[in-house]
């Protein structure tokens, strides 16, 4: 039997239906995998050894039944950001400890309707608040990535660093993850996995731990384009306990792949050509442009003029969002309890044992900008920033532009515990500069596997489309994908 690991979802699902193996050998497979490797790249924080084998027995059952659904015992892996009843769900963090909740967020809860088998939860930034899932309560994920020749640590990149590690090991088949500023995409480019971010509102938010709740966006990791689109199927829905749900008609992902994207048009954003961009990258996104040339695509150059105030206007509204969210952690009801002299004391000894350095960091800047006096000169100037981006999206897709070509992240992946990176809180959040507009203007944005730098290390590019049409973007990532192969870390773990 083929190592069952190395399958796609759409091989998997395949296989399963033409009775070649079960969704108990498929997930023991995997089970083995983790136990073999998360050693090695903490990919997981917890591992549900025997809810697995009892959901892939289920699995068996209702497919013998004639009864499978679209995910029938595929195993996945679930970021920590989702509540998943009476499972570990602690987003990382110190000040959940030991919370495990009586509810099931949304998203998983689909993925469960549809046949889906728990493998754990995975490791992320603390509060999905970093670039390289160095933030997390739990230790630093290792990218099972190495450059040529070298036997050194690098990152994920994060917030959903353990998803796309974990999908890039073969740990999982997919995994779901959260995007906020970037933390699908840039940890998808980093591993040479797939990474889509829907349009806000096309995913339920909830039962899932809040960052920033105007910009958070649930959405897979994939190995391919079509997993992704298989995945996405299930996650999304219309939620009437998620005020934010958008009621579409039902869309059909996976049937977009391989449509001719022959007179599309891609844009080119200008400022998106960053001063000391490196060569590989303007060289990766030149050759991007070139493959969409050759399959029959019309190249547009288009202007986004105020990107330049995208992640300066994200780092106001996602702090001022979070120190808001993260208000509800005291002690009191769940979690960490650090007792004091009295209830305040109480509350600064939770907090401050239980939030991490960037946590804190990030609630400060928050609670900085929404201060009296401060509010209108950072928070509300933030928000009219906010509404200008996303005007410029609206004026290029009113060019008749269908998607826009970028680069997905400024760099491949860079070592844990860079000292560089680690001594400037800035430098890291400059690791976003080409995914936070999506989401401050709520657009679906994939990142897409596209080639390798002179280290061997995996980049991507990344396509970002109209609000509600990640057909078209599924359907623009297949040339990307066909043009560049398919991408694998050599294995080491």
């Amino acid at each position: 039997m083929t190592d069952l690991t190395k399958l796609t979802i759409a091989e998997a699902r395949e296989k399963m239906a033409a009775k070649e193996f079960t969704s108990a050998e498929l997930t023991d497979a995997y089970l083995t995998a983790i136990d073999g490797a998360n050693g090695a790249l903490n990919a997981y924080v917890t591992v549900t050894h025997d809810k697995a084998r009892a959901m892939a027995k289920a699995s068996d059952e209702r497919r013998a039944r004639g009864d499978a659904g679209a995910l029938e015992g595929i195993p996945m892996g679930i970021k920590d950001l989702f509540g998943t009843r009476d499972v570990h769900t602690q987003a990382c963090s110190h000040v959940l400890d030991g919370f495990k909740p009586k509810y099931e967020s949304t998203v998983t809860q689909n993925l469960w309707n549809d046949g889906a088998v728990m493998l754990g939860k995975l490791n992320m930034d603390e509060f999905a608040m970093g670039s390289s899932n160095e933030t997390s309560y739990y230790g630093p994920v290792v990218n099972p990535w190495r450059a040529k020749g070298s036997n050194k640590d690098l990152v994920p990149g994060g917030s959903s660093g353990g998803s796309a590690a974990a999908v890039a090991a073969r740990l999982c088949a997919g995994a779901t993850a959260t995007d906020t500023g970037g933390s699908i995409r840039q940890p998808a480019a980093l591993t040479g996995t797939v990474g889509i971010k829907p349009t806000y509102g096309r995913c339920s938010r909830w039962g899932i731990v809040a960052f920033a709740s105007s910009l958070d966006q649930a959405g897979p990791i994939a190995r391919d384009v079509r997993d992704a689109a298989i995945l996405l199927q299930s996650m999304a829905s219309v939620d009437d306990k998620d005020t934010t749900s958008v009621p579409l008609p039902e869309a059909h992902y996976e049937a977009a792949i391989g449509k001719s994207v022959k007179g599309m048009k891609i844009g080119i954003p200008a400022e998106y050509r960053m001063d000391g961009m490196p060569e590989e990258i303007e060289a990766l996104w030149q050759q991007g442009i070139d493959w969409y040339r050759a399959a029959g695509a019309e190249i547009v150059d288009i202007s986004l003029p105020h990107t330049k105030y995208a992640l300066p206007a994200y780092y106001i509204v996602a702090p001022a969002e979070a120190s808001s969210n993260l208000a509800r952690y005291d002690g009191v009801r769940y979690g960490l309890r650090v007792d004091g002299r009295d209830i305040v004391e109480m509350y600064e000894n939770t907090r401050a044992a239980g939030f991490g350095a960037e946590v804190k960091r990030r609630v400060m800047i928050g609670t900085y900008v929404l201060s009296a006096g401060y509010y209108d000169a950072y928070y509300l100037k933030a928000q009219k920033v906010r509404t200008l981006i996303k005007k410029d999206f609206e004026d290029a897709f009113a060019q008749g532009v269908d998607a826009i070509l970028t680069p997905a992240t400024p760099s491949a992946a860079f070592g844990i515990a860079d000292q560089e990176m680690n001594a400037d809180p800035v430098k890291m959040y400059l690791n976003d500069i080409f995914t936070v507009t999506v989401n401050m203007a709520g657009l679906p944005g994939i990142a897409v596997p596209a080639g390798t730098d002179h280290q061997g290390l995996p980049l991507g590019l990344q396509l970002i489309g109209k609000p509600f049409e990640e057909e078209t973007l599924f359907q623009a990532a297949h040339v990307i994908e066909d043009a560049a192969g398919r991408f694998e870390p050599e294995k080491w773990w």
